[in-house]
């Protein structure tokens, strides 16, 4: 029988930054009659290819070996299980996010949160299955720390009180996540019904507005719509982007203490 006290050290160790392997990234083995050489890399890159293409509910260790042509248990000698192969590739898609230099004391907060929230909805819009690992992993990848690093450094240089930033930083990567998570999952339904994103909305609405428990709902919504301006999907996401992203920075600087003002304690909730 597994003790409470062994689940709990389980459940806190699941990072293959913690394992036995946390060494294997540069190692490499030599190709075995002719086969292809390995490395942690190498597996790790196509991982994230296999999970662009297919998902991460058809992924295997089997199929991962197939495409890279050596049999599945070679790759034990770099991971011990998927878990610790698929937080890899998670780590490698936080690689894809350009960080500004937040230490750069001349650059603008403003500028720099907008391009790491920019950078950082982009890389879930390109890898939509990448969504439902962020919360399933402990994200202490060196890719994954050195975002985590960087919007801390440019949340730091709002201004905002200490007990504040970690609230800001809420708000604005938990909307981008958000966003990011139904424009990436959005954008592949269409793909996987073969349609442009334009073709399958205007499917889908013209589908809901011939209901008779929809059409009045739709009906009101249309000066909305037409307000919200874009000629195609991709164009109303942008502006509803842009201005929510806007609407987050211009209220970290409404809460932002003037320069000289004494600290103030945290409201309560």
């Amino acid at each position: 029988m597994v003790s409470a006290a062994d689940r709990s050290k389980d459940a806190a160790r699941t990072s293959v930054w913690l394992g036995s392997k946390a060494g294997h990234r540069v190692r490499r083995t030599e190709p075995a009659e002719g086969g292809p050489a390995l490395d942690r890399d190498r597996i790790t890159a196509e991982a994230v290819r296999l999970l662009d293409a297919e998902g991460a509910a058809k992924f295997s260790m089997r199929r991962l070996a197939g495409e890279l042509g050596v049999t599945a248990m070679s790759l034990y000698w770099y991971v011990d299980t998927k878990d610790d192969l698929l937080e890899l590739a998670l780590d490698a898609v936080f690689a894809e996010v350009a960080l500004p230099d937040a230490a750069d004391e001349a650059a603008d907060w403003r500028d720099q949160l907008r391009a790491v929230a920019v950078g950082y909805r982009a890389a879930f819009v390109r890898h939509p299955w990448a969504s439902a690992l962020i919360g399933r992993y402990l994200n202490i990848g060196p890719h994954s720390m050195a975002f985590s690093r960087t919007a801390q450094r440019i949340m730091a240089r709002t201004g905002l009180p200490p007990h504040g930033q970690m609230g800001g930083l809420a708000a604005v990567f938990q909307f981008v996540y958000g966003f990011g998570t139904i424009e990436g999952t959005f954008v592949k339904r269409c793909a996987d019904a073969g349609l442009t994103q334009d073709e399958y909305f205007a499917s889908a609405m013209g589908a809901l507005v011939e209901r008779p428990e929809y059409r009045e709902q739709f009906a009101d919504a249309a000066e909305l719509m037409a307000a919200r301006g874009g000629e195609t999907v991709v164009d109303m996401r942008q502006r509803d982007f842009d201005f929510a992203l806007s609407l987050l920075i211009a209220g970290i600087e409404a809460l932002t203490p003037p320069p000289g003002a004494p600290p103030q304690p945290p409201r309560a909730p």
